[in-house]
């Protein structure tokens, strides 16, 4: 009898040590963690992860940048530590993760961001209401323009086109060029005329990136009609400030999720990104911070005047 408890106590033991997940050895000054990246978003968050690297050499983020689909996926197979998208998990998912691993993953609101069109320097219209970018969507449109996304599906640009520009109507994919990624969308709209790129602002908004100023050499932003201006008939384009204060109608956010129930580097990475030199390297991606109020100054720059 007790040869047998001891045989059931062994084998208790060794179910228990092979059943336990490793211990993570990360702090939020060393370590290695892999992490899952809206593509739209990695001109931004490559340099907050450049930034974060150089105040802490001992650590390493391994960033993936791929559709967003792609990145719940990840999270979902246990891939990636984190990731980070348009949108915050669901009552739903919440559940989910915290029967599947004990605890809610943590998830928050890091910046604002716009979804920009663009169309090539040669095209006549770069004006354009919201009705026409609906028709353009439903393949309605009666304009001479097809669409070029990053990708006919599984993309965070697509779901924003389903879901905030259509609500609710159908998406007409036989008018859509897919791109590969989003610098592979303006660069084609920058090689062909006739097209209208779908791409976030933080790939062509930025005019102290010298390759994006290059490329706005060879194609323009379009102008969309002001949500909240005071006079009717009044466009504008995914300024920082149009952006803030949502005059600018295609606003989204950039949200992260994190998988960590201890003290490791996702979260002295997301602390990071919150304060105060995250937030401005945000503000000085020309998309708007989502914790620190910065002072807005007017610029000499002769495009930002309206168009009515």
């Amino acid at each position: 009898m007790l040869r047998w408890l001891l045989i059931m106590m062994v084998a208790l033991a060794v179910v228990s040590c092979k059943s336990k997940k490793p211990v993570p050895t990360d702090t939020g000054e060393k370590g290695v963690i892999r992490i899952s990246v809206d593509e739209t978003f990695k001109p931004i968050i490559e340099e907050q992860i450049k930034v974060f690297q150089s105040s802490w050499p001992k650590t390493q983020i391994i960033a993936e940048y791929k559709p967003e689909a792609d990145c719940w996926d990840d999270l979902l197979n246990d891939s990636t530590r984190m990731v980070i998208v348009t949108r915050k998990l669901t009552i739903s998912e919440k559940s989910f993760y915290a029967d599947s691993l004990g605890f809610f993953p943590a998830t928050g609101l890091l910046a604002q961001d716009a979804v920009a069109l663009v169309v090539n320097r040669n095209d006549k219209d770069s004006v354009f209401n919201k009705n026409e970018v609906q028709d353009l969507l439903t393949g309605q449109s009666k304009l001479p323009y097809k669409l070029v996304f990053d990708g006919a599906k599984a993309t965070s640009t697509v779901r924003y086109a389903i879901d905030s520009i259509l609500k609710g109507k159908k998406f007409n994919t036989a008018n859509i060029t897919a791109a590969k990624t989003s610098s592979d969308v303006v660069k084609y709209i920058a090689q062909n005329t006739g097209y209208i790129g779908f791409v976030g602002v933080s790939w062509i908004g930025n005019p102290e990136d010298t390759a994006q100023t290059n490329m706005l050499t060879k194609v323009r932003i379009a102008w969309l009609p002001c949500d909240s201006c005071d006079e009717a008939g009044t466009y504008t384009k995914p300024w920082q400030e149009d952006i803030l204060t949502k005059r600018y109608p295609y606003v989204r956010d950039i949200v992260y999720v994190l998988k960590e129930n201890h003290q490791g580097l996702g979260k002295a990475f997301v602390n990071f990104m919150m304060g105060d030199r995250g937030q401005l390297i945000f503000r000085r991606g020309y998309l708007v911070p989502a914790w620190k109020v910065f002072m807005m100054r007017e610029t000499q720059i002769k495009l930002v005047k309206p168009i009515k």
